[in-house]
């Protein structure tokens, strides 16, 4: 079930909501907490309830490897080896449902081989969960859960909470499951309602009213790799990053609006990352709890920068290439990975300079290595990622509207052609009408406020009620052509 749909809007959240602040009117807090879990349960379902049972074994493995974990003393041999065994297992689930066809792809083509395994449908959430388990046995092999004492029901929400359960973010175990347990989160305050549908409207309306007019000129254009021109390239590699962009960060917002809905902390997973002067910068932004997985969980204890630079170095590509892994079964989200970790190295090296560039030319050199690098995540295969490349840096010829010969003449010199492009030959819009919209993009997430810098604004006015009603009729009318989020595909 998709947050942008209309049985999710008008009947899923409607009956969960009055479900659980009934029971809650009648002090039944135990019964409006299982209510919660069975609505999570059904909101996965009904995407494909055979891969519930899988999901519900992985929780129940994670509880007892956990739970087993904390009665020990924190790095025991005993507790090492069910932290092992514990990781193991979600590895070994995840290894299979989302690795097993790559590798043995990979295989076949390398040594001219012939294996083959059934085709296997990929669970929904499975990388968030399996990762957000992990987190939950390792912080208990460290000692973080001693006198604790979590009931296998509070585990299991913390995990499925429908609002987070898809595409994350990645939850600590002290970010949930906690506040399931606090009086005042059990009270229905009109507070956290407006603030959490001013979360899911704008998250909604980055989703629908963006995200989705982009995603027809990305695809055009990445399905016609090896043939789109130097104008269409770049129109196709701006649309798929502010795709990208308003997709994930409109998940992000509304998955903490439907968890203030109901009382409960939804972590923030998304900072303006396109204000980014620097890689390091990015990754502070951009998905955020991925990345402190990444460091917490694997960047730290292989060694940090603890062991001198070059290990460090070695340290980030690492992590950056299993970051990219993480993301998908294909070379070309391995190559992204270690893209980002080369652009780490460097801007680490860069700082042991000492140097420190003009914040201006600082943002359009990280805009541009993730620009580039948003090129090789989206392409079916390396090679046309290449081919799209290629056509923006000129390689393919360069092209330009026939109505700016006239003030650039001296551009014919250098191999410049002026044509007709009214039209482009790939994509249905003019190139006026591409930059145009793709300019005030690039505008907005350089300039304007994000979702939590405007919801601390927010005021219970008849200003915020019109423009917010009007922002939510505009993308109801727009859910006709709903489609899923693009992170569902991690």
């Amino acid at each position: 079930m998709l947050f942008n749909s209309y049985e999710f809007i008008f009947i899923f959240l409607p009956i969960t909501l009055i479900g659980f602040f009934g029971l809650v009117k009648f002090r039944l807090k135990t019964a409006a907490l299982v209510w919660l879990t069975l609505s999570s349960m059904a909101f996965y379902a009904y995407w494909s309830i055979a891969y519930l049972p899988l999901m519900l074994i992985s929780v129940a493995g994670n509880y007892y490897f956990g739970d087993s974990i904390n009665r020990t003393e924190p790095g025991t041999r005993q507790a090492k080896l069910l932290l092992w065994l514990g990781i193991a297992f979600n590895l070994g689930i995840l290894g299979y449902y989302k690795y097993a066809n790559f590798f043995i792809d990979s295989l076949n083509q390398a040594f001219q081989l012939h294996w083959s395994i059934p085709e296997i449908l990929l669970p929904l959430g499975i990388s968030f969960y399996s990762f957000t388990q992990i987190a939950y046995l390792v912080d208990a092999y460290r000692g973080e859960l001693k006198g604790t004492n979590y009931d296998f029901g509070s585990y299991l929400l913390f995990v499925i909470f429908f609002p987070q359960l898809i595409a994350g973010p990645i939850l600590r175990h002290n970010d949930l499951i906690p506040e399931l347990h606090k009086t005042r989160n059990f009270i229905f305050s009109h507070k956290n309602v407006a603030i959490g549908l001013t979360f899911f409207i704008l998250g909604l309306a980055k989703k629908v009213l963006i995200a989705d007019t982009l995603s027809p000129w990305v695809a055009t254009v990445f399905d016609n790799a090896g043939v789109v021109t130097f104008l269409e390239a770049w129109v196709g590699a701006l649309s798929y990053t502010f795709q990208l962009y308003f997709d994930f960060s409109g998940y992000c917002d509304m998955a903490i609006g439907l968890g203030l809905l109901f009382n409960l902390p939804i972590p923030i997973n998304f900072d303006s990352p396109y204000k980014a002067t620097s890689i390091t910068d990015f990754w502070r932004r951009w998905h955020i709890t991925l990345s402190s997985f990444l460091r917490d969980y694997l960047y730290i204890p292989l060694g940090g920068n603890r062991r001198g630079e070059l290990r460090r170095y070695f340290n980030l590509l690492v992590t950056m290439l299993l970051g990219g892994l993480w993301h998908g079964a294909g070379w070309t989200y391995i190559i992204w990975g270690g893209m980002h970790g080369l652009f780490l190295v460097i801007n680490h090296g860069w700082r042991r300079l000492g140097r420190k560039l003009p914040l201006p030319l600082a943002w359009v050199i990280t805009f541009g290595a993730v620009l580039t690098s948003w090129v090789i995540f989206r392409a079916a295969t390396l090679h046309e990622g290449i081919e799209i490349l290629q056509a923006m840096v000129g390689m393919k010829g360069i092209a330009l509207p026939d109505e700016y010969q006239s003030a650039l003449p001296w551009l014919s010199k250098m191999g410049v052609q002026f044509k007709d492009l009214s039209q482009f030959a790939y994509l249905p819009q003019s190139y006026r009408q591409s930059f145009t919209f793709l300019g005030i993009l690039l505008i907005g997430v350089v300039f304007l406020p994000n979702t939590q810098q405007i919801a601390k604004q927010f005021k219970p006015t008849l200003g915020w009620a019109v423009f917010l009603g009007g922002l939510a009729i505009s993308c109801l009318l727009s859910l006709n052509r709903i489609s899923e989020f693009l992170y569902f595909q991690f």
